[in-house]
């Protein structure tokens, strides 16, 4: 056989398989769309996609945490489940969570979970937005939006596996093709998002409320271009593109539900929403660590250390992350698992599969420590890393600082006065920091917003953000007895 007849004969075999493989999946896996009732490819069936929501769930909440008011929590848990009734897939047991997080965001994971930050809670300003924001998220879910993200991505996955049969570049990078949380802050495409609309504005409608506000709060959105947190959580234009012509399609969505219908009234619920989130918590609570002047503090673990100048910072619940500007380094800061500096040493050995260069026992600021320096090998060459394993209390804390066996010797020094400089707070101030919170107040006499803000002490470097913070602009008429948010401590 020539050699040009068997380079057919091999791209027939391939197509073959795939083709095989395609249409193996298409038959067993064809399922109808709840909402489109259309028949579509997909990989993932109700009970996967719930077993995949609940694992991506506890990832979720062990990376932002959930904002701890079980009241406010019922609310958000009553009113989901109200329109959860009323989608698609009324079946399907949703859950919803608040987010304690500032960055303003809201979005879904298969399954039936549905995340609001405290966040997007703000900068709400009545109980019918809120049900549009909910609906919007449910509409996904209802649609399987996720869940064809998912199956797009098996699919792209199979197709780089069976590329490697023809390619070495395809074979080097197949594994990064991964199926997993980031799978859920990809984008939804316009058409996804204009059905979530649509479908967020029927729930609502249907549930009793005025869904033409959503479009002020897309007002509000298109002022204040929400970007991510300090903990790496993405914000709203990121998972929801928002062109303006979204504002228009909703405003038009909301009458045509409205005359079908057949109602005369629809509930905004301004007052009644602001009631129930007063006391919020608003932008960055220093509670749960905070960098000031170069030095992160953790007022509930009462411990501090310096960071390096210029490095970004990202702090999680489980973890805080530094990173050089150049993206050479990086220092991971975590609790580790042993009962002493030596077995969490040995554990990390183990199970990093590294091999130790050094290692000695040591004190930090009197507290018992070990510290270890050792070498990792992967497929992009040796990193060498020196960790610190330090033992406050009861717990043991672990600095990793790695970077490659090139650089180390450059960022030893930098790594070692950030693990040397772990200690206890001992300042009181730095211990009983306040966050900021949402308080309601009512306004006394019919002015303008900036009048009445001034009256409640708002600075004048804060009365447009709290303008914002309000849905409305300064200039904007304010009745007397108005309910309106202020931040303070």
């Amino acid at each position: 056989m020539s050699t040009m007849n068997r380079v057919k004969s091999f791209r027939l075999l391939v197509l073959t398989i795939w083709l095989g493989i395609f249409f193996g999946l298409f038959s067993f896996s064809c399922a109808t769309n709840p909402v489109s009732g259309k028949r579509e490819l997909m990989l993932l069936g109700e009970a996967q996609e719930i077993r995949l929501g609940k694992k991506t769930d506890a990832q979720i909440v062990k990376t932002y945490g959930v904002y701890d008011d079980p009241k406010l929590t019922a609310y958000i848990q009553d009113l989901g489940q109200r329109m959860g009734r009323l989608s698609h897939r009324p079946n399907l047991r949703f859950e919803f969570k608040i987010l304690d997080s500032p960055v303003v965001n809201a979005f879904a994971v298969p399954g039936g979970y549905v995340y609001l930050t405290r966040g997007v809670l703000s900068y709400l300003n009545s109980e019918a937005e809120l049900a549009c924001v909910i609906g919007h998220e449910i509409g996904h879910v209802a649609a399987r939006h996720s869940a064809k993200q998912y199956t797009r991505a098996q699919l792209t996955r199979l197709g780089f596996e069976l590329g490697g049969l023809l390619s070495e570049t395809f074979r080097r990078y197949a594994g990064l093709i991964k199926p997993g949380v980031g799978l859920l802050f990809l984008r939804f495409s316009r058409d996804n998002e204009r059905q979530a609309d649509a479908l967020g504005v029927e729930y609502a409608t249907r549930a009793g409320f005025d869904a033409s506000q959503m479009a002020n709060f897309f007002m509000t959105l298109q002022r204040l271009k929400p970007g991510a947190d300090s903990r790496g959580l993405q914000g709203w234009f990121f998972t929801h593109p928002n062109p303006p012509e979204r504002i228009r399609a909703v405003l038009r969505n909301a009458g045509l539900w409205q005359r079908k219908l057949h109602r005369r009234k629809f509930q905004v619920n301004h007052e009644a929403y602001l009631r129930k989130i007063d006391g919020l918590v608003f932008g960055e609570d220093p509670r749960q660590g905070y960098v000031d002047h170069g030095v992160f503090y953790h007022p509930g673990l009462k411990f501090e250390f310096p960071v390096p100048a210029d490095w970004k910072i990202t702090n999680t619940p489980t973890e805080v992350r530094m990173v050089s500007k150049e993206r050479d380094a990086a220092i991971l800061f975590v609790l580790a698992p042993g009962v002493s500096p030596a077995d969490a040493a040995v554990k990390f050995i183990a199970r990093a599969g590294a091999r130790l260069i050094k290692s000695e026992t040591v004190r930090v600021h009197g507290l018992p420590a070990r510290r270890l320096i050792s070498e990792i090998t992967g497929r992009s060459g040796a990193i060498r890393v020196i960790s610190y394993f330090i033992k406050k209390e009861k717990q043991v804390f672990v600095f990793h600082g790695f970077t490659s066996a090139g650089c180390f010797q450059r960022y030893r020094p930098l790594f070692r006065a950030t693990m040397d400089g772990f200690k206890e707070i001992t300042d009181p101030k730095r211990i009983n920091v306040k966050p900021d919170r949402i308080h309601i107040c009512r306004t006394r006499n019919t002015g303008s917003l900036k009048e009445a803000l001034r009256s409640f002490g708002v600075p004048n470097d804060k009365l447009e953000e709290t303008a914002l913070l309000n849905g409305k602009r300064l200039t904007d008429l304010v009745p007397a007895g108005t309910l309106v948010k202020v931040v303070g401590k």
